[in-house]
């Protein structure tokens, strides 16, 4: 399950990030070009780009490239070096949960009830948003996942 997600998130963040380049040479070839600036695109970059960042964050933390310290690290043993490990992933698992999952999801579900839409694309917001407490249940399981197969740990 854990190399299926971590498969299905590149593919699907990879994806986004080449409809965000295709969406801002759009932008950049009818403005300069075309001089008939197209009215979605800037909006759709600023969207992609936060579905595209926080879903990269949820594939890096699958991969253990989040930003961390290693000053110390290599002068550490084993054994405490892995109890670090441990608790860091159940800060980030508090995190997650706390603020992604449950805040993220009272956002998603305010701006759905608010009927909050987007200025130029009149999409709701919700759909924007969304991609919040995804990437916090992602963060969630494979913060999980590190807790539970410490052998893992690199």
């Amino acid at each position: 399950m854990y190399n299926k997600m971590n498969t299905i998130l590149a593919h699907f963040t990879a994806f986004l990030l080449g409809i965000l380049v295709l969406d801002v040479l759009w932008q950049v070839f009818s403005r300069f070009v075309l001089r008939s600036p197209s009215g979605f695109t800037d909006e759709l970059a600023g969207f992609l780009l936060i579905w595209v960042g926080l879903l990269g964050a949820a594939y890096m933390t699958g991969q253990e490239g989040h930003l961390s310290v290693d000053l110390f690290s290599s002068k550490l043993s084993e054994k405490l070096l892995l109890r670090i490990k441990t608790v860091q992933y159940l800060m980030i698992l508090l995190f997650s949960f706390s603020v992604m999952i449950i805040g993220g999801g009272w956002l998603v579900y305010t701006r759905f009830i608010l009927g909050v839409t987007s200025p130029a694309m009149h999409i709701p917001l919700g759909y924007v948003y969304i991609v919040i407490p995804i990437s916090g249940i992602l963060i969630a399981y494979y913060a999980l996942h590190f807790i539970t197969h410490p052998a893992k740990m690199s």
